[in-house]
């Protein structure tokens, strides 16, 4: 059951060809565990620039491709929906209308360039590291990103009967101490600081959780993938900072 999770996991938080097949899927949206193991195989390939040869900026822009090119574009597209939504003067479900609406507004623009000048400059800092700390800091903030989502899926309350629901119905707070446990290990290459990565990642989970469940009455689909890019931006920089200050 775990593995078929861990699959249906990997089917849908990145872009590697499995877990697409009907068992995985329901596996995975029944077991919050899923979305940190995940966050393992998907932190170590999005890693790799790092142990590359090359100049910081060409590492920098080679992390930010293979982020994309691993997890895909379905979580910037939460996140550029969530951006819509937070500049929206309106009620919650005026709000929720405007993330189903396929039109782009200036909010989707800017919180997707925020996102990306983010990773694009924790990618510059991960590269002036050392390569082991480096690497663990991407590990730690990718399992945290999904530990993020696991949050919000464990103590969210779901926004409207949609996509999101489909996870938010499956679990409960007593069951996010699983996920927690399961990220635990990968702060140990980073250490401190990369407990300080999983650390703000959840605290970025929760601010989410609560302007969500005041602007748009809950946590949906669109909430869930717009936490992991924000939390992994934070989990970085706030990696970085710790490992500098130690």
């Amino acid at each position: 059951m775990a593995l078929t999770a861990v699959r249906g996991a990997l089917g849908f938080l990145t872009r590697l060809p499995v877990g697409t097949d009907d068992p995985a899927w329901d596996a995975f949206r029944r077991t919050p565990a899923a979305f940190p193991l995940a966050g393992y195989v998907a932190g170590a390939l999005v890693a790799v620039p790092l142990v590359l040869p090359l100049p910081d900026p060409t590492v920098a822009a080679a992390f930010v491709a293979t982020v994309v090119l691993v997890t895909g574009v379905n979580h910037f597209d939460g996140l550029a929906d969530l951006g819509d939504a937070a500049v929206v003067h309106g009620d919650r479900r005026e709000r929720r209308e405007v993330m189903h609406d396929t039109a782009v507004g200036v909010g989707a623009v800017l919180a997707l360039g925020v996102g990306l000048v983010g990773l694009t400059t924790a990618g510059l800092a991960l590269a002036a590291l050392p390569t082991r700390p480096a690497v663990g800091l991407v590990l730690a903030a990718e399992v945290g990103a999904k530990l993020a989502m696991a949050t919000l899926v464990c103590v969210g309350d779901p926004s409207h009967e949609g996509f999101g629901a489909q996870f938010l119905g499956n679990a409960d707070r007593g069951d996010l101490a699983v996920p927690v446990l399961a990220a635990l290990p990968a702060a140990v290459p980073a250490r401190i600081p990369g407990l300080v990565a999983l650390l703000a990642a959840v605290a970025v989970a929760l601010l989410v959780r609560r302007w969500a469940a005041r602007r748009l009455g809950g946590v949906g689909g669109d909430v869930l993938g717009a936490t992991n890019e924000l939390a992994r931006v934070a989990a970085l920089h706030a990696g970085v900072i710790a490992w500098t200050l130690s």
